[in-house]
């Protein structure tokens, strides 16, 4: 009997190394759907307004009024996001001047684990013009696959408000104007 239970075991543990990993093991990939998370609202009537949203509370990916939504998964204590902030900002003024991607586009920062004022720092500190989001308890890193920062996923959204990703990548932009028009081109908006 004990032997039964040993070999069982050891099955059990083969079987488990060789089981496909979980959505929420690994990033989302290009093809499939964000996670449905409800992102903490907005404080700032400007980001809102910005995000197309209104009330209070919570809001999906899905709701944002936009054809495109641009996410950068960052830390603030994190120096590759640090030195990434101002290509992310460029990103920002060329999706704004472009009219390929003006109103189309939209660019959205989740501070894995930070606190709403470690988000305000990097935000006062490295002059980030689109809206911040705080991740304290690390709910939307791990639905993201516990992703290393920063990290950059770009989701259509559906007519039926799901969102579908188009883009999901470790590291660097590698320049403002050349990561926007893979955008545009990976979203169709061309």
């Amino acid at each position: 009997m004990k032997r039964f239970v040993f070999l069982l075991m050891i099955l059990l543990l083969v079987l488990s190394a060789f089981s496909a990993p979980s959505a929420a093991d690994r990033p989302p990939r290009p093809g499939e759907l964000f996670p449905d998370l409800d992102l903490p609202m907005p404080k700032n009537a400007a980001e809102k307004t910005y995000l197309g949203l209104t009330g209070e509370g919570s809001f999906s990916l899905g709701q944002v009024k936009a054809q495109v939504v641009i996410l950068e998964i960052f830390s603030m204590y994190c120096p590759y996001c640090q030195k990434e902030a101002p290509q992310v900002n460029e990103l920002f003024r060329a999706i704004e001047t472009n009219p390929d991607s003006k109103g189309k586009i939209k660019v959205l920062g989740i501070g894995a684990g930070n606190s709403p004022f470690e988000v305000g720092m990097f935000k006062k500190t490295y002059a980030i013009p689109f809206p911040l989001i705080a991740d304290e308890d690390l709910i939307f890193h791990h639905a993201l696959g516990g992703v290393r920062t920063p990290y950059f996923l770009a989701v259509v959204i559906e007519k039926d408000k799901t969102a579908r990703v188009i883009f999901s990548e470790l590291g660097s932009m590698s320049g403002a104007k050349s990561f926007l028009k893979k955008i545009i081109e990976l979203a169709g908006l061309k």
